[in-house]
Formats: structure tokens, C-alpha cells, sequence
């Protein structure tokens, strides 16, 4: 039931959630310097993101949706697979892109960034945003696999 992918997915994902944590970091008190690291920083971090999005894709055709999900929806919490990997899913389909987005302001306005405030304040509601989603989505992932642990309770019980 436990797979490699799962953990992968978590991490690579978490990784590039904190990315654009430490991204704001850079752009709270901008200087040539952080503004330049924060764009290396985002770029790595929509890297990170892009693979758990394929990461986790694979798993989810090649192995939840035949192994996991029937389990799930026939256990004792089938809403779990019905509320949140459908909200999971959804949501996690936008945020590599939003990621994307991010760095591409930074690249675009890299020099005006430490003069204009609000270019800045965007591009850090827009790291809030990524940040949030991605541990909510994290979260949302836990309460999978604890309904997944919970139908195979019930089956062994």
C-alpha cells in the first residue's frame, strides 16, 4: 500500500512550497542581491513543484486509481476520496502554474521590484498563496492516507 511515489510527491512539493517561503523572505527587505537569489530560489522551487506534480500524477493513473481509491470509497471514510483528493486534485492542477507565474514576474521585473511596492507586494501575496495552498494540499493528502489506513482497518478487522 505504502509506496515510494507518495513520499516523493510530499517532498518534492513541500520542498517548493517552502522555496517560495523563503522567496518572500528575499522580497521583504529587497536589494540586488535577494531579488537575484529569490529568482534563482522561485525557479528552482516551480522545478520542484512541476516534478511532484508529475510524480504524483503517475501515481495517482498508475496506482491509486486502481489500488487505492476502490479501497478508500468502499471503507468506513469514503468521503475522504470524495471531498479532498477531488479538492487536491483541482487545486494542485493550477499551482505549478502559479509557481510559474511568479517567477516569471520576478524575471520580468527583477530590476523595478525594489523600488515599486506594489509589483513586490504582488509577487509576495503570490508566494503566500502558493505556500498555503501547497501545505493545505499536503494536508488534504495526509487525510488520504488516513482514510486509505482506516479501510484497511476495517477490512483487516
Amino acid at each position: 500500500m505504502v509506496h515510494f511515489l507518495i513520499g516523493a510527491h510530499a517532498a518534492l512539493g513541500e520542498v517548493g512550497a517552502i522555496g517560495f517561503l523563503w522567496v518572500l523572505i528575499e522580497l521583504l527587505n529587497p536589494t540586488t542581491t535577494r531579488v537575484r537569489r529569490a529568482k534563482i530560489i522561485a525557479l528552482i522551487s516551480v522545478v520542484l513543484l512541476f516534478l511532484s506534480w508529475f510524480t504524483g500524477g503517475y501515481y495517482y493513473v498508475n496506482i491509486y486509481g486502481e489500488d487505492v481509491k476502490p479501497i478508500i470509497k468502499e471503507g468506513p471514510q469514503p468521503w475522504v476520496h470524495g471531498i479532498f483528493m477531488e479538492t487536491k486534485e483541482h487545486v494542485f492542477l493550477f499551482l505549478p502554474f502559479l509557481a510559474l507565474l511568479n517567477s516569471l514576474i520576478l524575471k520580468k521585473y527583477e530590476k523595478e521590484i525594489i523600488k515599486d511596492k506594489n509589483i513586490r507586494i504582488s509577487v509576495i501575496a503570490l508566494c503566500v498563496i502558493i505556500f498555503l495552498l501547497a501545505f493545505a494540499i499536503g494536508a488534504m493528502g495526509y487525510l488520504i492516507s488516513s482514510g486509505a489506513r482506516a479501510a484497511l482497518e476495517a477490512n483487516l478487522g
